[in-house]
């Protein structure tokens, strides 16, 4: 689950981290108002969407005069704000975050994730803030320094000195940032989230250490941990689909592409997709049914693939290992009567009772294409998008 910049902002002070004043605005008029109470001479009007490179987009204006966070905000609310992480469509900005100027010094980059193939939480510094991170990483390796924190002992003091001195800092913003880094990680852990990002991590001019900006995910099977984070979810900004698959508790992500995938397993759906794409066609989707594929299972996928109208064919890759093959064929025969899917539909059922499974797809008089292995379903798939 995704929040706004400024949701994190309120969820990061009460764990003191360090951050500028702000308040969010829904109208220009609650901009200027929201501009006064901060005070100042300077203010930054920031557009709150789901996505990076808000800047470079036109989405962030620093504001010298109260006539200008009026008009900037006249401007940025309503716009079709398009980054590198939107795509071309865009997002409508619907909020604003109005927030105090600041006395830069150096600008920084500070993150917290998962590193699965360490089972660590690690934290990412680089001199290179308000860059992003994929493209420091692939130009400037060297300039990110990771740490692995002990997840029994969580970070300590030692570690978050050894990130300071690893960004260069000395005196006042060295003996700030300790305590910022120590804070962000308590916050990252007690929210249960997925990603803590900084960037910039901003250091001033008199020796503050503060998140200019704040990126926060959280980890959606640990949501019923925190009931108070509802209230901060925002469908406007998340896909439609996407919204309605949930209902359904299936595991749906849009793509850009017309084959629409129903598969059971998430390792299964991304190795789905990829012969997919070797064979010569485009995923439209991942979309994982879990374990226990049947009728209602089935017709809910349907209906979520149908949705898609750059969906041109659908190819359902199902391992019977919980559940039966039979079960499943017959629960994609009863789910097509239903639905009346208009589409081609590849059928590739492995596991137990996958013969059988075949039979009924073959005699069900449904135009299914029947394929034996994964290779061949994505063959005959992208040939029936040819033809």
């Amino acid at each position: 689950m995704k929040i706004h910049e400024y949701q994190a902002k309120e969820i990061l002070k009460k764990y003191r981290v360090p951050v500028p004043s702000g308040k969010v605005a829904y109208t220009a008029d609650e901009a200027v108002e929201a501009a006064q109470v901060i005070g100042g001479s300077v203010w930054v009007v920031k557009a709150q969407i789901h996505a990076g490179g808000r800047g470079k987009g036109g989405g962030v204006k620093v504001a010298k005069s109260l006539d200008e966070v009026r008009t900037f905000a006249e401007n940025i609310l309503g716009m079709q704000l398009i980054t590198h992480q939107t795509g071309p469509e865009g997002k409508k900005v619907n909020r604003l975050l109005i927030e105090q100027g600041i006395n830069i010094d150096r600008e920084l980059y500070l993150g917290i994730t998962l590193d699965r193939a360490t089972s660590k939480n690690t934290i990412m510094v680089s001199t290179e803030g308000g860059m992003e991170i994929e493209k420091v990483a692939e130009e400037s390796p060297e300039k990110i320094v990771k740490l692995s924190v002990d997840p029994f002992i969580g970070l300590q003091e030692f570690e978050a000195r050894e990130l300071a001195f690893a960004l260069g800092l000395e005196g006042t913003q060295f003996k700030n940032a300790v305590p910022f880094f120590l804070a962000l990680y308590k916050a990252y852990i007690a929210t249960d989230a997925t990603l803590a990002e900084i960037n910039p991590l901003v250091v001033t001019k008199e020796g503050s250490v503060l998140a200019l900006d704040a990126k926060i995910n959280f980890d959606d099977n640990a949501l019923f941990r925190h009931p108070e984070f509802a209230e901060l979810r925002d469908l406007d900004e998340e896909e439609p689909l996407e919204i309605e698959a949930s209902k359904f508790n299936l595991n749906y992500i849009k793509l850009d592409g017309n084959v629409g995938c129903m598969v059971n397993g998430a390792g299964l759906a991304m190795g789905t997709m990829d012969i997919i794409k070797l064979a010569g066609g485009e995923p439209a989707n991942f979309l994982d049914v879990g374990g226990g594929a049947n009728k209602e299972t089935v017709a809910n996928g349907f209906k979520i693939i149908l949705s898609d109208p750059n969906v041109k064919a659908i190819l359902i890759n199902i391992f019977g290992g919980i559940v039966r093959c039979d079960r499943v064929a017959q629960g994609v025969i009863d789910a097509a009567n239903e639905i009346h899917v208009g589409l081609p539909i590849v059928v590739r059922l492995e596991g137990t009772n996958a013969p059988e499974a075949r039979e009924l797809l073959k005699n069900s008089g449904l135009n299914f294409e029947v394929a034996g292995s994964l290779q061949e379903a994505a063959q005959k798939v992208t040939a029936v998008l040819k033809s």
